[in-house]
């Protein structure tokens, strides 16, 4: 497959904007800036931020054994999403591939760029229904969402391994529940598999939702073009330094995780004792897919008891399900106890 026959012929063609510091970068203190008609007052902030997160990414690099060329930052992994759709698809001739129920994100992307969605519904085990997949033709992109938003769980690793060695597009593995899985992230596998863009996110396990900042993954010919097209200044200055921050203290994003499957688990226990809960699905995320008797009784329930949790029963195969975030130990107990008094 040859990448760049997938790019959009106006994107191959353009000549990306230059930052004044894409154009020029010196971490020296003696250096004097009248490049980018920035306000001379130091208030920590003043300055434009780096433009390509070089240290984020170079601590990344280490963690992630990749180098810091397969890798682009993005104000929240939507950003990124969004730039994968400008890139390789044509407004209004283009077609993409969603396996409902999944990340309603990927749908309002293609709409706002104008690409037509083909939805090829995950199986009643919420699988990817392989041979339906590949009978779509001159699809663009198939979005995979594993672990799955909003049914918890992973997809097969064969079912995966063969949409990317047959599917004729871009496969966009989204993998912003990973940390909570006992699956492995397909990292490992960029270098196997050129037309695979994975992406992630600090939202969840390293608990930076309210900064917004995503990763994409992909061979550095993807990278270099999603790059063309990326604003000059999408990560700040201060998002750049809390997600520094976060990487150096490791052992507590570590621990947190743990502590979010600890209570994954000890939630399922007892979700299994509430009457109105017919069925609680695996999760391989920091989230449990449950369904109940009547979901918009049970929704209107739960917000009278001052507890806000997401009604899923209007998507695809989630009829009267609700998803409930794993919360800390104290949050589920109240969780639990409200569950049970209800019933």
């Amino acid at each position: 497959m040859k990448i760049l026959e997938l790019v959009r012929n106006n994107v191959k063609e353009l000549n990306p904007y230059a930052s004044a510091r894409d154009e020029y970068q010196d971490s020296s203190n003696n250096m004097l800036f009248l490049d980018a008609n920035e306000n001379p007052f130091d208030n920590g902030v003043n300055r434009y931020p780096d433009p390509q997160q070089l240290q984020v990414k170079s601590k990344l690099s280490k963690i992630k054994n990749l180098s810091t060329n397969n890798m682009l930052l993005g104000n929240g992994s939507d950003e990124i999403l969004d730039l994968i759709f400008r890139v390789f698809c044509e407004p209004n001739k283009d077609k993409v591939i969603t396996l409902p129920p999944t990340y309603g994100m990927y749908q309002v992307l293609a709409n706002i760029n104008a690409v037509e969605v083909v939805e090829v519904p995950l199986s009643n085990t919420f699988q990817p229904q392989i041979d339906k997949i590949l009978e779509v033709t001159n699809a663009k992109i198939l979005f995979l969402c594993s672990p799955n938003n909003p049914t918890g769980n992973c997809f097969a690793v064969s079912d995966v391994e063969k949409l990317l060695e047959n599917f004729q597009g871009i496969v966009v593995l989204d993998e912003a529940y990973i940390d909570f899985s006992e699956q492995k992230s397909w990292l490992n596998k960029l270098d196997d598999f050129p037309n695979l863009i994975i992406t992630q996110t600090f939202s969840k396990a390293y608990g930076l939702a309210g900064i917004r900042l995503g990763i994409g993954y992909a061979s550095t010919e993807i990278i270099s073009v999603l790059n063309k097209i990326k604003p000059p200044y999408n990560v700040n200055s201060l998002t750049q330094q809390s997600v520094l921050d976060r990487l150096i203290n490791r052992k507590e994003v570590a621990f947190e995780i743990q502590q979010i499957k600890a209570e994954r688990e000890n939630l399922i226990i007892e979700l299994q004792t509430i009457s109105f809960i017919s069925k609680i699905y695996h999760s391989d995320a920091n989230f449990l897919l449950v369904k109940v008797d009547d979901a918009n009784f049970r929704y209107q329930q739960f917000i009278e008891k001052g507890i806000v949790i997401r009604n899923r029963t209007n998507q695809l195969g989630c009829k009267n399900c609700l998803r409930l975030t794993v919360g800390t130990k104290a949050e589920n107990t109240r969780l639990i106890n409200t569950l049970k008094a209800i019933q």
